[in-house]
């Protein structure tokens, strides 16, 4: 089952809640099927990598894991507090993310094309 996450690759978020409560950073991904959120900076745990073939060395890495979006909220730009989303229809037609608290819509990130 995909769940609906309000969240975009991109956007600056506080963890709310857990060990990491406070601290910010990006959304590198969002994993649709488990409803988790992989954000920059934030999860990092150690792997332990037996010697492959590819990784003669083998050795510890650090990755990050994704945590659960409940767990993450948007930064609102005014106030400096994350805030939950929310969905407006505009008179278009079209839909745009606002802040719960403020009611304000998220100033959308344009889609880098890549290239020049």
């Amino acid at each position: 089952m995909a769940y609906k996450i309000k969240l975009k690759k991109g956007d600056l978020v506080m963890v709310r809640a857990g060990k990491y409560k406070g601290k910010t950073g990006k959304v590198i991904a969002t994993h649709t099927q488990d409803n988790k959120v992989t954000v920059e900076g934030i999860n990092v745990v150690k792997k332990h990598l037996k010697a492959t073939q590819t990784r003669p060395q083998g050795g510890i890495v650090e990755i990050t894991k994704p945590m659960w979006v409940s767990k993450v909220g948007v930064i609102e730009p005014t106030t400096k507090r994350p805030s939950r989303i929310g969905m407006q229809l505009n008179k278009d037609g079209s839909k745009s993310r606002i802040y719960k608290i403020s009611g304000k819509p998220l100033k959308e990130l344009k889609p880098d094309k890549g290239g020049k």
